[in-house]
């Protein structure tokens, strides 16, 4: 569905974007992910024909951004970080505007109207000015007008932003069902939300690619040393902690919170020394030794923040050499 072949944007000396390239299909949902400065946002525009590429290839279902753009924007529906809305329009006035705008037939766009407001769950506000509705609602508006044409691409440039912990559930559980459809393509600084909701990630950094695949592929790939999570109670802490950080094969320990008098600490495990396993099972014998029984010892898996700075770190690294 999507394809991003090579592609560069200069601005005037600065080189905003280094070849950057690759692929996503119908019934993804890939998350675009990079620090600021990154080259994501010009990306985005890339893809969705607000600016050319300065070098490479962009197409939409087969049809080329540069060569076809009106075409390509057909097949494009683009949810931008700040949603383009006029607040003094009621919720249906705007997206029926924007029927209009996408050419949507007549006989269609009832359809087509009622679909949308299914997707925003919008149904109880359609006759609500949009200047009226919270945050949340507003992006939901801006979310049904980006997929009120069925386009074949939907690109949305931080959907969660702003939005309360039951909104951004709502925001997810949306796209995911977008995605049945579509093509998806989500940037986020939320990085525990494009784990939850996206099935690949692309990241990059100074304009180039660092990474593509699914989570669990780079989790494997970036940040293969294991950790596990320990609670103890509190007044045990001090003991457990400095037998820990005696057994071979610990990197460090961090301790995480105390609730109700556990404190929970997170062991991490250096992936050289030995079998995660073996290390773990050394770790309970060295805590046993000082008269210290976990109320739970649980393995975790390194989160996509994890792979996300680790990669970062390594790109600054050799960035300095």
């Amino acid at each position: 569905m999507l394809e991003v072949r090579d592609i560069h944007k200069w601005y005037g000396a600065f080189h905003a974007v280094r070849g950057v390239g690759f692929r996503a299909s119908r019934g993804e949902v890939v998350g675009l992910l990079g620090p600021n400065g990154a080259g994501k946002t010009t990306t985005i525009r890339m893809i969705t024909g607000v600016f050319p590429p300065s070098q490479g290839t962009i197409l939409i279902d087969g049809v080329s951004v540069l060569d076809q753009p009106e075409e390509s924007r057909r097949r494009i529906g683009y949810l931008p970080e700040s949603a383009p809305l006029y607040p003094e329009m009621s919720v249906l006035g705007y997206l029926n505007y924007r029927a209009r705008l996408f050419d949507i037939p007549g006989r269609d766009r009832a359809d087509a109207l009622e679909r949308a407001l299914t997707i925003g769950s919008l149904q109880d506000v359609r006759r609500k000015r949009i200047g009226t509705l919270s945050k949340g609602f507003r992006q939901r508006v801006g979310l049904a007008a980006a997929a009120l044409h069925h386009p074949g691409l939907l690109v949305l440039d931080e959907p969660a932003n702003g939005l309360d912990p039951t909104q951004i559930k709502h925001m997810r559980e949306t796209v995911r069902e977008l995605a049945r459809d579509s093509c998806v393509l989500l940037s986020s600084h939320i990085l525990s939300e494009v784990e939850l909701t996206c099935d690949r990630v692309v990241i990059i950094a100074s304009g180039r690619v660092l990474a593509d695949g699914t989570p669990a592929e780079l989790r494997r790939a970036h940040a293969s040393d294991a950790s596990m999570l320990i609670e103890i109670t509190e007044s045990e802490a001090t003991a457990a902690i400095i037998s820990i950080r005696s057994t071979p094969g610990v990197s460090e320990v961090d301790s995480l919170k105390t609730d109700n008098g556990c404190r929970t600490l997170r062991v991490r495990l250096r992936p050289e020394h030995a079998a995660p396993r073996d290390t773990a099972l050394a770790v309970a014998r060295s805590l046993h030794g000082v008269g210290v029984v976990p109320r739970s010892l649980t393995s975790e898996d390194p989160s996509l923040e994890r792979v996300f700075h680790a990669l970062l770190e390594t790109q600054a690294s050799g960035s300095a050499a």
